[in-house]
């Protein structure tokens, strides 16, 4: 068995002490002067990507989470830090069109010839998780982009989710990786797990998971990481 994992990090540690259950309010809110305030997004569809971008931020900064263990009010600084980093973690517009390709993709290789299609399972485990691996080997956390749609509808896109995964096992052709979920409490934070066989790469391999989520995980590619400033880092989250 090979097995590596993000030097002293943990969930139960370092994670945001609540969970990616917001009540309604608008993400993003916009003052037009005389015109008012023009409220975009809900943060009750989830701020899960702002909070895995979050999490790194501190454990690289070598800050503690916050105290608060309820999800922040809408405008407060907390809030609006993961607000922005959820934007950050859609990596506009490159972000957004790989989930748009990945949910038009089928699970397994399809096709002959110049005709010939990659499926979901070869675009995880042949592309993504050698660059995984890497990342973990290297002890850098990893943020995750999981497809759960199998879909053209551009609105299903929020029903994918993110994650940030700390470690891995290779068991034979057998990969589990160990990611942090925003989804699941702390009391459960350091048994979610994602495996899946990496053996037949070319045809659709189900993914087995404990994340909390009410849908399958088709497949999962990394997500693009850039730290914020250092003012905006002790502004959101510092403390």
């Amino acid at each position: 068995m090979t097995t590596a994992s993000v030097p002293g990090f943990a969930p139960s540690r370092h994670a945001l002490r609540f969970t990616n259950a917001f009540p309604p309010a608008p993400a993003v809110t916009l003052d037009l002067g005389p015109a008012g305030v023009l409220g975009i997004g809900d943060a009750s569809n989830g701020l899960c990507g702002g909070m895995v971008l979050a999490v790194r931020d501190l454990f690289e900064a070598g800050l503690t989470p916050p105290e608060a263990d309820q999800p922040p009010a809408a405008g407060s600084p907390l809030f609006r830090y993961l607000v922005r980093r959820l934007i950050d973690s859609w990596d506009v517009p490159g972000g957004v069109l790989r989930y748009l390709r990945w949910m038009l993709t089928p699970d397994g290789d399809a096709g002959v010839g110049p005709f010939a299609v990659h499926g979901v399972a070869h675009m995880t485990i042949l592309e993504q998780l050698p660059h995984v691996r890497a990342e973990i080997d290297e002890g850098r956390l990893c943020p995750l982009g999981l497809v759960t749609q199998h879909s053209a509808d551009v609105g299903r896109l929020g029903r994918n989710h993110q994650v940030l995964a700390y470690g891995y096992a290779l068991d034979g052709d057998l990969l589990t990786l160990s990611v942090y979920d925003p989804n699941t409490s702390l009391a459960g934070a350091d048994d979610v797990r994602i495996t899946l066989s990496v053996a037949g790469p070319h045809r659709a391999t189900p993914v087995r998971h404990n994340v909390n989520l009410p849908e399958p995980v088709r497949g999962f590619f990394i997500s693009r990481y850039r730290p914020p400033g250092s003012g905006a880092l002790a502004g959101g989250l510092g403390g």
